[in-house]
C-alpha cells in the first residue's frame, strides 16, 4: 500500500465516458471547479488515451488549469482487434472493460500522488461509480449530461416495469440505489427552461439537485478537435460574407449520420431550395452525398467542411436555422443563440430532445416521419423561414435565448447552484483531511450524506 499523506488540499477523481458529446461538458465542469477552488483542490481526470491525447494536446492544454492532471485508462480494444467501421464497436469494447479499467487508473493516480481521494465526480452514464464510491467510503457526484427529461424517463420507465412485471429486477433497482448513493446530482441544464413539474419531481427524488447551466454553450469552450478560436476550415470568414439570417447550418454530430438515401435527399433539397448552407460533414461520410454535389455547390451557395467551430457558427448573425441530429449539446448551443431547429434524430435521447424542441419549447420541428426526404426537407425549410408558424418559432427561440441569458447571469439559479457544488466539494475535502492518515487510500467506509435523504 502506498504511503498516504494528510493534506489540506482536496483530491477529486473524475471519470469520463470518452465518446461523442459526453466528454466536453464534463471537462468544462471540472475546469470551472478547478478555477473556483485553486489552489485547494487537485483533479485527476481519467479517460481513454485517445481522448486524453486530444483534450490535453499542446493546442488545447493552455485552456486547462494546471490543477487538472490526466490519467489514461484502457479502452478495452485488444491489440489484435481491428475496429469495425461504426463507432459503436469501440463503445461496446470500452464498456466491457469497465469498471476494472477505472479502478486501475484510480490506483495509479493515488499511488503516484500519495494523496487520499475526497470525492468521485463521474459522467452519469457510468452507473457503477455509485457502488465504487460507496465501497471506498467517498462521496459520489455524477454529472447528468443529457436533458433532465431523459433522467425522469429512466426512473419512471423502470417504475412502470416493476409495476407490470412482478419478478422484474432490472434497472429499477439500480436506479433507485443510485439516487440514494449520490451526495449531489449535477445537471447540464438551467432549471428555468424545464417544466416546473419536471423540476419539482426530480428534486423530490434527489436530495441535492444542482442545475449548473449549459456546459458547452455558456462556457469558454474546451474543444476536442481544435481550439475554439480556430477557423481552420474558413467557416466564420465565409459566414461573414453572407447576409443576416440567410444560412442553414447542418451537422449530425460526431458519431452517426443519416442513411445514404437520406443524404442524397438532403443534398437534393438544398440544391432545389437555393438556400445558402454550411454543412459540417466528416470526410468518411462524404461518399453518401450525390455524385458531383460537392463540386456543384462549391463557390455557389454552399460550403462543406469536415469540422466547424459549432458554438461560434450558431452565434453568427448569418445563421437562420440548424438542421441537426438533436444531440443535447447541439440543441443547447442552438437554444443559447436563439436559432430555430430542424430535427432529424438518430438514436438514444435525441428523440426526446426533438420532442422538447417541437412540443415543449416550440422552437423547431421534427422531420416528418423521422426520415429525410427531399420534399420533407423543403417543407421544413419553408416552414421555418417563410411561414407564420415559422415566425412564431423564431420569436420563441429568441425568447428562450433571453431566459437562458438571464439564468446564466450573476443572479441566476445556475450561479447559485454552482456555488453550492463548490461548497459541497470543499466540505468533502475538509472531511477527508480530518481522517486518520492510517485509513485506506479511499478513506473509511462511512457513508457520505451531508444533506439528508
Amino acid at each position: 500500500m502506498p504511503v498516504i499523506e494528510s493534506s489540506k488540499q482536496g483530491h477529486v477523481v473524475v471519470l469520463s465516458f470518452p465518446f461523442g458529446g459526453h466528454i466536453e461538458p464534463l471537462l468544462n465542469l471540472v475546469c470551472r471547479l478547478a478555477n473556483s477552488t485553486s489552489p485547494n483542490m487537485c483533479f485527476y481526470f481519467l479517460s481513454s488515451e485517445k481522448s486524453n491525447n486530444l483534450l490535453f494536446s499542446e493546442k488545447s492544454k493552455s485552456n486547462i488549469p494546471s490543477d487538472i492532471k490526466h490519467y489514461n485508462v484502457s479502452d478495452g480494444v485488444p491489440k489484435t482487434h481491428v475496429l469495425k467501421g461504426h463507432s459503436m464497436d469501440a463503445v461496446e469494447l470500452f464498456i466491457k472493460a469497465t469498471p476494472e479499467n477505472y479502478k486501475i487508473g484510480i490506483e495509479k493516480a493515488v499511488t503516484e500522488t500519495g494523496k487520499k481521494v475526497s470525492c468521485l465526480i463521474t459522467e452519469g452514464f457510468l452507473v457503477f461509480a455509485g457502488e465504487m464510491a460507496q465501497n471506498w467510503g467517498v462521496a459520489w457526484i455524477p454529472l447528468w449530461i443529457p436533458m433532465p427529461c431523459t433522467l425522469s424517463a429512466h426512473i419512471y420507465t423502470d417504475l412502470i416495469r416493476r409495476e407490470l412485471f412482478q419478478n422484474y429486477v432490472g434497472l429499477d433497482i439500480k436506479w433507485r440505489k443510485m439516487l440514494h448513493q449520490m451526495t449531489a446530482l449535477v445537471l447540464n441544464s438551467y432549471q428555468e427552461i424545464n417544466p416546473t413539474l419536471l423540476n419539482n419531481d426530480l428534486k423530490s427524488k434527489v436530495p441535492k439537485l444542482l442545475n449548473v447551466g449549459f456546459l458547452t454553450a455558456s462556457l469558454p469552450a474546451v474543444r476536442m478537435v481544435a481550439p475554439s478560436s480556430s477557423d481552420s476550415t474558413g467557416c466564420l470568414s465565409w459566414l461573414d460574407e453572407q447576409p443576416a439570417s440567410s444560412v442553414a447550418y447542418i451537422c449530425f454530430g460526431t458519431i452517426g449520420a443519416p442513411t445514404p438515401n437520406e443524404m442524397i435527399a438532403l443534398a437534393g433539397a438544398l440544391e432545389a431550395s437555393g438556400v445558402s448552407f454550411l454543412w459540417s460533414l466528416k470526410d468518411n461520410f462524404k461518399d453518401r452525398s450525390p455524385s458531383g454535389f460537392v463540386e456543384r455547390i462549391t463557390n455557389k451557395n454552399g460550403k462543406i467542411v469536415p469540422w466547424a467551430p459549432q458554438a461560434q457558427v450558431l452565434a453568427h448573425t448569418a445563421i437562420s436555422v440548424f438542421v441537426t441530429h438533436s444531440g443535447t449539446n447541439s440543441v443547447y448551443e442552438s437554444v443559447a443563440n436563439g436559432v430555430p431547429i430542424i430535427c432529424r434524430t438518430l438514436f438514444g435521447d435525441q428523440r426526446m430532445n426533438g420532442r422538447m424542441v417541437e412540443d415543449v419549447w416550440g422552437i423547431g420541428v421534427k422531420i416528418e416521419g423521422g426520415i429525410l426526404t427531399k420534399s420533407g426537407v423543403l417543407e421544413s425549410l419553408e416552414l421555418i423561414s417563410g411561414s407564420e408558424q415559422g415566425k412564431k418559432m423564431r420569436e420563441k427561440a429568441r425568447a428562450l435565448k433571453e431566459i437562458v441569458a438571464e439564468a446564466a447571469g450573476s443572479l441566476g439559479s445556475a450561479v447559485q447552484d454552482f456555488k453550492t457544488l463548490v461548497d459541497v466539494i470543499f466540505a468533502l475535502a475538509q472531511n477527508t483531511c480530518l481522517r486518520d492518515i492510517q485509513t485506506p487510500i479511499f478513506g473509511t467506509s462511512e457513508e457520505f450524506n451531508l444533506f439528508g435523504s
